[in-house]
């Protein structure tokens, strides 16, 4: 029996971009298709994962390396790895891919403005006063993707608009199938989307 094909689609933007909503919505939706699927969020894996580092970029691309050796292991063992992570460093994200292969980058592209409008932990305005050392695209970079697999507008399209987007590329690249698709809305029709 062959094992399923795994792969990881890894969001990165700047904080309050969106990578949470849509990394969220992308687990149920793969979920409902039956695949065996984990999602890893940045602020979560900090808690855990990698509790006691900081925010040097050193540090970062450490937490960035534990995310890819997990999201590796998740994917070699055929199933679907979700990362939202920040991950504001180009050459970190390029090694996770490396590492990991069946690798799909997203790339939230939401302004500054738009993600500070959006923040509700107040932390954009505490890293405008200087309350907040290394925060990424106040007082530390974010390096946006040369060649992202796919560019969400957030601030424009929908969670809805950008998630069947995303879908739409999986299908693209080959790692979901029209059938995939087909057998997951037939069944939500018979349950009433309860599934």
């Amino acid at each position: 029996m062959l094992r399923p094909r795994g792969f990881t689609v890894w969001f990165t933007g700047l904080p309050c971009s969106g990578k949470s909503t849509l990394a969220r919505l992308l687990h149920q939706r793969l979920q409902r298709l039956g695949l065996s699927v984990e999602l890893l969020d940045g602020d979560e894996v900090r808690q855990r994962l990698t509790r006691g580092l900081g925010f040097s970029k050193e540090d970062r691309d450490e937490n960035i390396s534990r995310i890819a050796y997990v999201a590796r292991l998740l994917t070699h063992a055929g199933a679907v790895a979700i990362i939202a992570a920040i991950s504001p460093y180009r050459q970190a994200r390029d090694h996770a891919r490396a590492e990991i292969g069946d690798f799909v980058e997203v790339y939230l592209d939401c302004p500054l403005e738009e993600c500070i409008r959006r923040d509700v932990k107040g932390q954009y305005a505490r890293a405008l006063r200087g309350e907040i050392p290394h925060f990424t695209g106040v007082s530390d970079p974010y390096e946006p993707p040369l060649q992202p697999d796919l560019l969400v507008k957030s601030d424009v399209e929908s969670p809805e608009e950008s998630l069947q987007r995303i879908v739409g590329r999986l299908v693209e690249l080959g790692y979901l199938s029209f059938e995939d698709l087909s057998r997951s809305a037939s069944e939500d029709q018979t349950t009433g989307g309860l599934a």
